[in-house]
């Protein structure tokens, strides 16, 4: 009789002790909000670092997985930048899209963020100054580099100051049962990174290219046997059932984001640095040109060559490495690079980015 009265206090009292605490966390809330008002910090950097916060929830105890922990860091984080400044993000919309969903994760829902109809009109943001900070695609572990971003930065001077690397789950989506699905609506991309599971488990049914996931969500709402691939909280806006989860065929799938923008990133030790060239068109020149980041021991992290547009066969090659621009073996590649290309740049430096959910 004594435990059950015991434990009938010990619930009465939660309530109590609940209210207790988000008192207590308002105040901290609000404290934090302060102190990076006086600091000027709240608009200092680029997008929200996630490293960081994983570093800060690592180990932290009790039920709450960290990932939430985190989401609730990163919006406290984007509230308290816009009480310095009003932070305006483009990215390749329109909303529910996975561009939206890396912004989000990237800035957090304090900013204003733009949706835009193509990659070119992301960069034209910058240029034009309309936005501070574009987000594009530029690579995705399936289907390798996405070749609008490439040609923009070939074009257009702009500075990568970030990067965010997504993991990407499709969803089935629809307003009918799997059995009757039709068609299936999405973007190429998205297609292509489960076509293995469509040619399994929807054998018959027609696959049909939009432009966007969240397109393809609004048609599945609204033709009967559609079914679209897109992302779950594509599915929710627009009141479509689960039909089946995690369809890509590829369970480690990551699309790579680059944040764009004229703010130069500050070394963090732990830095990607990505640069532009373009070498002669002869035997030799582009192992000559490779050989500078051997030299000065610089481990790269990505390739990619782009074929020049016009009559004269030609290409530029981008390539990623370690560490920040500011390093003395990167001022040595660049200026060793220098007299052995036709054309050189750097793009900028950002923290290394680890997948995210």
């Amino acid at each position: 009789m004594a435990k059950a009265k015991s434990k009938a206090v010990k619930t009465a009292a939660s309530p109590h002790r609940i209210a207790e605490l988000d008192r207590e966390l308002v105040r901290l809330v609000q404290e934090r909000a302060r102190l990076a008002l006086e600091a000027g910090a709240a608009a200092a950097s680029v997008g929200i670092d996630d490293a960081s916060l994983q570093r800060m929830t690592a180990d932290c105890q009790g039920p709450l997985p960290p990932q939430y922990v985190r989401a609730v860091l990163r919006e406290l984080e984007s509230g308290c930048r816009q009480l310095t400044r009003q932070l305006r993000v483009a990215y390749l919309g329109p909303t529910y899209s996975f561009s939206h969903l890396a912004a989000m994760q990237c800035f957090g829902q304090g900013v204003e963020l733009v949706p835009v109809g193509t990659i070119a009109a992301v960069f034209e943001e910058i240029h034009r100054k309309q936005s501070d900070f574009g987000l594009v695609p530029i690579e995705n572990s399936t289907d390798g580099r996405v070749t609008d971003t490439l040609e923009m930065l070939a074009r257009m001077r702009v500075r990568i100051c970030g990067e965010l690397e997504l993991r990407i789950h499709h969803t089935l989506l629809g307003k009918c049962r799997r059995s009757e699905v039709r068609e299936v609506y999405s973007k190429p991309q998205a297609l292509s990174q489960c076509r293995n599971w469509l040619a399994k488990h929807l054998p018959t049914a027609r696959t049909i290219e939009v432009t966007s996931t969240s397109t393809a969500a609004q048609l599945a709402a609204e033709k009967p046997g559609a079914a679209a691939i897109a992302s779950l909280q594509a599915g929710q806006h627009f009141g479509l059932d689960v039909l089946a989860e995690m369809i890509e065929d590829n369970p480690a799938n990551t699309t790579r984001f680059a944040v764009i923008g004229d703010h130069p990133s500050t070394r963090t030790g732990n830095d990607h640095t990505a640069m532009l060239f373009q070498v002669d068109h002869r035997p030799g020149a582009l192992a000559d040109a490779m050989t500078v980041f051997k030299r000065n021991k610089l481990n790269l992290t990505w390739i990619e060559s782009f074929p020049i547009p016009g009559p004269v066969r030609g290409y530029l090659f981008f390539v990623e490495m370690e560490g920040h621009e500011s390093d003395a073996p990167l001022r040595r590649a660049v200026a060793a690079l220098g007299k052995k290309t036709l054309r050189l740049e750097v793009l900028g430096s950002f923290p290394a980015a680890a997948p995210v959910e």
